[in-house]
């Protein structure tokens, strides 16, 4: 295909696609999704091999959140059965991240439920940070705390944090649909307030809360503009108890179909396949590993995750290997713009999820990142998909299960 070849080209330059052309890859059919995912897995390697970067998250906070964003389970409202619990202590972060480090991960995000920190609360993690980094010296740490005021995306610097996870989820012009308690517009400032601290910028995602092609286009090319170095990409996993629980919007073909256009257009940045790519991708996980270079390890904020091992498991049989902490995320040319950004010393992004962090399952609630519940994302933000799509998904409410272990219980974490 002729479209494939031009977008695989502007790939290798760092040039962006047109939105035309990003519209064209969401618009292909099944009998081309190989063909698409092999031209953006060229992409994919030119600029991170076959490198797998494990990130993990530490759900410091969950539950109880003001604000109303309908994707995620921690919100104003939700009935979703999840944990709740207020701040652990810097002792309980630092096991629960221990336990992701031993899995292999070299990045921990710290992800707290809330509107956004208050001073005492950038204290508090703050102190965590810095008891993680004393036990372990080469880790990355990314902070997802909501909306940031003036200064606190110093302190969190100054305190050792790498990087900072704030999702812009959905498109501007659909915002509105799936938040009404904070704006479009709130989102990007934190993510340039972490910019302008030196902070390793990671923001991404939620696809399959009823959005368009346009909507998801739109999203990626003003996250382009605001370049993250890391874009965690989430799929909404519609939890009950919340507004979007109804929203099975998402094939394994058509995730396959986002996470190659999000490589098109931020074809040098750190793509993370983070909340819901076990509901969504499900066996085709695997395929997924040529077009995002990054996942988070184990359990997401409030669901579970794959097990840990079969993770690693995954990414051994495709063929990938485990980026380890000695080993630089991003390309050279990027490193040096951020100031050491996908290494452990520098403002290492490599989202949210975070947590991404981002990851950490969808997007941001106030503060999640992703999601941020395990839910995340959640569904019905705007229109139909302009492309034709296979029939929607059936529920698939057997593969949604709270998080019951890890951070915040007595029990061992799934890492």
């Amino acid at each position: 295909m002729d479209l494939l070849n031009t977008l695989v080209d502007k790939g290798l330059r760092r040039e962006s696609p047109t939105r035309d052309e990003a519209l064209a890859v969401l618009a292909t059919s099944d009998d081309d999704l190989l063909d698409v995912v092999a031209a953006a897995g060229k992409v994919r390697r030119h600029w991170f091999g076959r490198r797998v970067k494990l990130n993990y998250l530490v759900n410091l906070k969950s539950g109880l959140c003001p604000e109303d964003c309908s994707y995620c389970s921690q919100r104003l409202g939700s009935t979703a059965g999840i944990l709740k619990y207020t701040w652990l202590k810097p002792d309980e972060a630092s096991e629960a991240a221990a336990a992701g480090l031993a899995g292999g991960a070299k990045r921990v995000c710290l992800v707290a439920s809330g509107r956004g920190p208050t001073d005492r609360d950038v204290d508090r993690v703050s102190e965590t940070i810095r008891t993680i980094k004393d036990r372990h010296e080469d880790v990355e740490v990314c902070a997802c705390l909501g909306l940031l005021s003036d200064g606190q995306a110093e302190r969190l610097r100054e305190a050792g944090a790498d990087a900072y996870n704030h999702n812009l989820n959905t498109s501007e012009a659909t915002y509105g649909d799936i938040t009404t308690t904070h704006t479009y517009a709130d989102r990007v400032d934190t993510v340039n307030k972490a910019h302008a601290a030196g902070l390793s910028a990671c923001s991404g995602l939620i696809a399959g809360m009823g959005e368009s092609d346009g909507d998801l286009v739109d999203v990626v090319f003003s996250l382009r503009e605001l370049d993250p170095d890391s874009v965690p990409v989430n799929f909404l996993i519609p939890f009950e108890g919340t507004p979007l629980a109804k929203e099975w919007n998402l094939t394994p073909q058509r995730c396959l179909r986002i996470l190659a256009m999000v490589r098109f257009v931020c074809p040098d940045a750190e793509v993370r396949i983070a909340g819901g790519r076990e509901v969504h991708l499900r066996t085709m996980q695997p395929l997924a590993l040529h077009l995002a270079n990054s996942i988070f390890l184990g359990d997401y904020l409030t669901s579970e995750g794959q097990a840990g091992r079969a993770d690693l498991e995954m990414i051994a049989d495709a063929g990938f290997e485990v980026e380890g902490a000695d080993q630089v995320t991003l390309p050279e040319h990027r490193v040096s713009a951020a100031g050491g950004c996908g290494s452990h010393e520098g403002a290492g992004c490599g989202s949210q999820a975070e947590a991404g962090c981002g990851s950490h399952e969808g997007a941001s609630c106030g503060s999640h990142a992703a999601g941020g519940c395990g839910s995340h994302e959640g569904g019905s933000v705007c229109g139909t998909a302009s492309a034709p799509e296979p029939a929607a998904n059936e529920a698939r409410t057997d593969l949604v299960a709270v998080r019951r272990r890890g951070a915040g219980t007595d029990l061992a974490p799934n890492a």
